[in-house]
C-alpha cells in the first residue's frame, strides 16, 4: 500500500510508493533505441498486457479489452495510489500520514504507436477530452477523493517512460499545495474586487494582444505574463468556469482544435520538444467555482530546474513571453 506523508513545515503532502520503482523504462535515456510497436503494451492487439480497461471508445461494437478502439483508459499497472482500502489517517508524534488511497489511470490517446496528440485531427482530440471528463465524473462519486489532476508527460525528459502517446489521471485524497496556493490567490482577488482573476487576465491579454497565441469564440491561448519556463502556454475558457468536467459539447468542439494547434505551433518552433501538459480544475467537493477558473498549462522542457530554483522558488526564464508568443503566432504549421 502506498503512503501519503505530510511535511509539517509547509504542509506539502508526498506519496511514498516503492512499487513504482518496478516500472518499465523504454525511454529512460534519450539515446536508447525504442522498442518496436509489437512490444508496446498500449498498442492494439496487446490488450492482454495491460490491466482490464475502465473505459474505451469504439467506433464499432467490439468486446472489452480487444482491438478496434480509438481511446482506451486503463488502471496504471504501477499505480502511485490504490482505490481499495481505508484512509487510515493517523498522527505519528509531530507527523501526519494516511494510506495511499486514490486512483491512478492511463488514457491511451491513440491506437497508432507513432502518433502524437499534436498529430490527431480535432475530432480525435475531442474524444480524449471526453475521456477526461467521463473519468472525472465517475471518480467524483467517491467522496474520499478531493482532487483530480490530469497530466501528460511527452518525451523522456518530461518524465515519460513509454513512447506510445498517453496521458494520466491521478485522484488524490488531499488538495495539492500548489493548487491551494492558486485557489488562495484567486480567493483574495475575488474578495477584494468581486471578480475572477483569470477573467481579468483574459480581458487584459485580449486587449493587449502581445501574449495571445490563439483565440476562438470559446478559448484563448496565451503565454502568461510571468512564465516559469520558456514558451510556457496557458489555455483558458473565455466563459468563467471552475470545473472542467462541466464542459459541454460546444466547448470541446472549440477546445480540441485549439489544443492541437497550440501543440503543433510549439512543435514547429521548438522542433517537437518534450513537454508537460497539466489540467488544473477546482477541487471535487469544495465550492471554489465562483472565483477559480479551470485551465490547461503546457510546459516545454527546455531548461532544468536547479539549485537556485529549488532553494528560492524563483524561476529564471531566458525567453520573454512576448517573444515566445510572437514566435508561436508566426510559426508555419
Amino acid at each position: 500500500m502506498p503512503e501519503l506523508r505530510r511535511d509539517p513545515i509547509v504542509g506539502r503532502w508526498v506519496i511514498i510508493s516503492t512499487e513504482r520503482g518496478g516500472r518499465p523504462q523504454d525511454v529512460s535515456m534519450p539515446s536508447a533505441p525504442l522498442p518496436s510497436a509489437s512490444m508496446c503494451p498500449f498498442c492494439p492487439g496487446q490488450e492482454r498486457l495491460t490491466p482490464k480497461e475502465i473505459l474505451a471508445y469504439r467506433p464499432h461494437a467490439s468486446e472489452p479489452d480487444s482491438p478496434n478502439w480509438t481511446v482506451r483508459v486503463i488502471p496504471n499497472k504501477f499505480p502511485a495510489l490504490h482505490v481499495e482500502g481505508d484512509m487510515g489517517r493517523e498522527g505519528l508524534g509531530l507527523y501526519d500520514r494516511m494510506n495511499g488511497i486514490g486512483a491512478h489511470e492511463v488514457i491511451i490517446e491513440t491506437p497508432n504507436h507513432k502518433e502524437h496528440l499534436a498529430d490527431l485531427p480535432a475530432k480525435r482530440v475531442e474524444d480524449v477530452l471526453w475521456a477526461y471528463r467521463d473519468r472525472i465524473l465517475d471518480l467524483k462519486k467517491d467522496l474520499r477523493l478531493r482532487y483530480i489532476l490530469i497530466f501528460k508527460n511527452q518525451g523522456a525528459t518530461a518524465g515519460a517512460t513509454l513512447e506510445h502517446s498517453h496521458s494520466q489521471l491521478i485522484a488524490l485524497p488531499v488538495v495539492p499545495t500548489s493548487v491551494l496556493e492558486e485557489i488562495d490567490g484567486c480567493r483574495q482577488h475575488f474578495q477584494q474586487k468581486e471578480r475572477c482573476i483569470y477573467c481579468d487576465i483574459l480581458r487584459q491579454e485580449s486587449s493587449e494582444g502581445t501574449r495571445v497565441v490563439l483565440e476562438n469564440p470559446e478559448f484563448v491561448c496565451v503565454t502568461p505574463y510571468a512564465p516559469r519556463f520558456p514558451f510556457e502556454m496557458w489555455i483558458l475558457p473565455k466563459r468563467h468556469a471552475g470545473y472542467f468536467e462541466e464542459c459541454q459539447r460546444a466547448q470541446f468542439e472549440f477546445l480540441a482544435p485549439m489544443l492541437g494547434e497550440a501543440l503543433r505551433r510549439m512543435d514547429a518552433v521548438l522542433a517537437r520538444p518534450a513537454y508537460n501538459f497539466i489540467l488544473h480544475s477546482s477541487p471535487l467537493h469544495e465550492k471554489t467555482g465562483d472565483y477559480y477558473h479551470w485551465h490547461i498549462e503546457i510546459i516545454p522542457k527546455l531548461t532544468q530546474v536547479a539549485g537556485f530554483e529549488w532553494g528560492t522558488g524563483f524561476y529564471i526564464n531566458p525567453v520573454s513571453p512576448e517573444e515566445a508568443a510572437k514566435a508561436l503566432r508566426d510559426a508555419e504549421i
